[in-house]
């Protein structure tokens, strides 16, 4: 059973670089994390139930820091959520409760990296783009966007727990929509093939690849940080991006659109009572 686990290893790596956008350093973490664990854990079938008991794993890596637990962990739960979807296998772990580590941030995309790709890509990959990086959309939600939530202004987003918010829509966004439905004819979604939506990995493959021509690393999700992150740092409110990224409570667009230290000083000191007495 190791040996062909190892097998899907192999393609669960390639997946994760080829289609999911992951680094090749990633990949190879993930690698050493996953031969690690069929080495040290107990594999073994119940019927149609792959079973990793990763207990005795968790005793071998329990001295690293949490941090490293929490990548090895990931990867484990990544690589089961893989065999379900990609291989229908029924994968059921043991002792693999994750642990919390700090939240780290992202990284935004220059403004300059992005002007170039949107400067040099099609009317299709262009409209992709300025539709996460112009309205803030998670990968999910513009699959799933259907030609009628589309107004000339506003578009209506359903996101997380069926929560509905609505985005306005940029003349040249909508500019470039008009443009792509008198190319391209969709019938009920903006992004679709025989009438079915592109799912997640086809729109996310195709992003990837786009920014890839041009040397440049980037994922759906760092779109969504820049839309954030560029609005703050032009002086938006915290409260006005956090509706309009669909986040339940502002802590939430906190975590991962802080202002950088220079920003925070500078508006502290032109908004105190007390700072203002020494102009």
């Amino acid at each position: 059973m190791k040996k062909e686990i190892a097998e899907f290893i192999e393609l669960f790596l390639s997946y994760i670089v080829d289609i999911r956008g992951y680094s090749k350093a990633t990949a190879i973490t993930y690698q050493d994390g996953l031969y690690q664990m069929i080495e040290s854990s107990h594999l073994y079938q119940e019927g149609e139930v792959w079973v990793f008991d990763i207990t005795p794993y968790r005793f071998k890596i329990a001295q690293k820091s949490r941090r490293t637990i929490h990548t090895r962990l990931t990867a484990i739960h990544a690589f089961a959520h893989y065999l379900e979807n990609q291989h229908h296998k029924n994968i059921r772990l043991l002792n693999a409760t994750w642990i919390k580590v700090p939240k780290g941030l992202p990284k935004p995309i220059d403004q300059h990296y992005i002007n170039e790709v949107l400067e040099n890509s099609t009317p299709q990959e262009r409209l992709l783009l300025a539709m996460l990086y112009g309205l803030g959309l998670r990968i999910s939600e513009l699959s799933s966007l259907r030609l009628d939530q589309i107004q000339k202004e506003w578009v209506t987003v359903h996101g997380k727990g069926d929560k509905t918010r609505q985005i306005p829509l940029l003349e040249i966004i909508h500019h470039q929509i008009e443009i792509y439905r008198q190319n391209h004819t969709p019938q009920h979604y903006l992004f679709e093939k025989n009438a079915l939506p592109l799912n997640t990995a086809q729109l996310r493959y195709r992003l990837i690849k786009l920014f890839k021509t041009h040397g440049i690393k980037a994922t759906p999700h760092q779109l969504r940080h820049s839309f954030a992150t560029h609005l703050l740092q032009e002086g938006a409110r915290i409260a006005d991006v956090s509706e309009l990224l669909g986040h339940s409570t502002m802590a939430t667009t906190q975590i991962y659109t802080k202002l950088g230290s220079t920003q925070k000083m500078e508006a502290y000191m032109n908004a105190h009572p007390l700072a203002k007495k020494h102009s």
